[in-house]
């Protein structure tokens, strides 16, 4: 049965402190970097008809590392490689004002503040800040492209945390903001798919085996 792979880029330093992540372009750290190779023994086998990857380094590097584009994609030839492409609406919530900030730091100035309810401020030309219900447009249109393939032929998404939630809620038919119900770590592999024609998840969260450090 087909599957959508949902894919989490791996450990970033902001990530690891627990910083909004948005629009800047923030690399693995080696921990990451080792977390996207360990995703390249789950992934071995698979016949991707798709991978869509977020144009941010963090998700190409890891699409990279788990063996799912090429070295040096996108500029590289991608012969022998499943058709890869950068997707820019598989960039992650932009949060605007709150952009590198953490949630203990935010709630200083707003306490009892949510990301999922209460939304961002807006921030500089670079970081103007999105609705839960933009975002939710953005992965409309991924699953549009996404859904008609996984009838048949797996495909893989490789992008962040709170993008891949809200996708997960709009695949289940629910609203934008209830990515909330599903946590998601960095370096994990999830699935979406159907059951009696439904959709359905059929994996979540699922780390890899990383080695003592």
């Amino acid at each position: 049965m087909a599957e959508l792979y949902v894919i989490r880029h791996g450990e970033t330093e902001w990530s690891r402190d627990h910083r909004h992540t948005g629009r800047t372009d923030v690399p693995l750290t080696p921990r990451g970097e080792e977390q996207a190779r360990l995703l390249a023994a789950e992934l071995a086998g698979r016949d991707f008809a798709l991978v869509l990857v977020s144009p941010a380094l963090r998700a190409r590097r890891t699409a990279e590392l788990a063996g799912l584009v090429p070295p040096g994609w996108p500029d590289a030839a991608q012969e022998d490689a499943p058709k890869a492409e950068l997707d820019p609406d598989l960039w992650e919530w932009d949060y605007g004002g709150y952009e590198g900030i953490t949630t203990a730091r935010i709630r200083q100035d707003r306490p009892g503040w949510y990301l999922w309810r209460d939304g961002v401020i807006p921030g500089d030309a670079g970081h103007p800040g999105e609705t839960v219900e933009q975002v939710g447009a953005r992965v409309d249109r991924v699953i549009a492209r996404v859904r008609p393939i996984v009838a048949g032929q797996d495909v893989a998404v490789v992008a962040h945390g709170h993008l891949l939630r809200v996708l997960t809620a709009r695949w289940l038919g629910l609203a934008p903001r209830d990515g909330r119900l599903f946590r998601l770590d960095t370096g994990t592999i999830s699935a979406l798919g159907f059951e009696h024609g439904e959709p359905v998840i059929r994996r979540w969260n699922a780390p890899v085996r990383e080695r003592a450090r």
